[in-house]
């Protein structure tokens, strides 16, 4: 069974990243995966299903430090969380997804949405269970660990994530480390100031 699901998420990411969320087939998926239509809901609920597992699987990098961060002081744990981060979001599979999601969203809102809901949604629920956990400490005052987990996100995309989307290179594991680290500094200094 993890074998068929497998084939048929390379067959649809093959598929989106081809023809679009609009101009791909469940039918000419399950084709390419050598499996029934059957088949590929009996894995998928529908195409959105579909493809928001496949954004899934691309974002699903394992990392060797992708527990470490968690465990580490905010400003350490910010900027390795945030390279990290920046790495999965610039990588060629994921870019090009988005830029199908973004292509299409404006027809398929629902698609959107989920993408909003189970993609992103989980990254800024990871951070803000780690920015609650020393959210009282001094001299950090957090009213609200989601909006400060979105915060933080927005300045770590700031400068670099709208370039690679224009077709620029994604800069160098040094360069995203030390980006993430000044978004760090620049989100404590918010905090510490108590506006998030």
């Amino acid at each position: 069974m993890e074998q068929k699901r497998r084939v048929l998420l390379d067959a649809a990411l093959a598929a989106f990243l081809n023809e679009g969320y609009a101009g791909s087939s469940v039918n000419r998926i399950a084709a390419a995966a050598g499996v029934s239509i059957k088949t590929l809901y009996r894995h998928f609920d529908s195409k959105e299903d579909l493809f928001v597992a496949v954004v899934h699987d691309a974002c699903d990098t394992p990392s060797a430090t992708a527990a470490q961060w968690t465990e580490m002081p905010p400003r350490e744990g910010l900027a390795l969380c945030g390279a990290e981060h920046l790495e999965q979001v610039l990588s060629a599979s994921q870019m090009d997804l988005y830029r199908v999601l973004a292509s299409e969203s404006h027809r398929f809102p629902e698609l959107g949405a989920r993408y909003q809901r189970d993609v992103l949604g989980q990254r800024y629920e990871a951070v803000a269970r780690y920015i609650e956990s020393w959210r009282n400490r001094p001299p950090y005052t957090v009213h609200d660990t989601s909006r400060a987990a979105r915060t933080f996100a927005s300045l770590l995309y700031s400068g670099i994530f709208e370039n690679v989307l224009m077709g620029a290179p994604p800069p160098p594991r040094s360069t995203l480390l030390a980006h993430a680290d000044d978004t760090a500094v620049a989100f404590l200094a918010l905090l510490a100031q108590g506006h998030l």
